[in-house]
């Protein structure tokens, strides 16, 4: 299974929905909690292309960008073969 990167914020709705759809696939994740390492808000804005809003994804390396990005891959059906390694 692909690796699975979010930086979010406990208190974003957005990443609550990311990391539901996330683990309702399956998918294992590592969640960069930004209100407990804030000080990697710039690491994330570097990856991220200047992004500054939660939350950020990336999988296998690969930013795929925040939950609209994310569930507009899972509705056009390219979010289980990127979870699989497969894309």
């Amino acid at each position: 299974m692909a690796r699975v990167e979010i930086y979010a914020t406990d208190w974003c709705p957005y990443c609550v929905q990311a990391k539901r759809l996330l683990a309702a696939k399956g998918a294992a994740f590592e969640e960069i909690a930004l209100m407990r390492e804030p000080e990697r808000m710039d690491e994330m804005i570097a990856r991220a292309n200047g992004r500054r809003t939660v939350p950020q994804i990336f999988v296998d390396g690969r930013h795929i960008g925040g939950w609209e990005e994310l569930h507009a891959l899972e509705r056009a059906g390219g979010l289980d073969p990127l979870l699989a390694g497969a894309a």
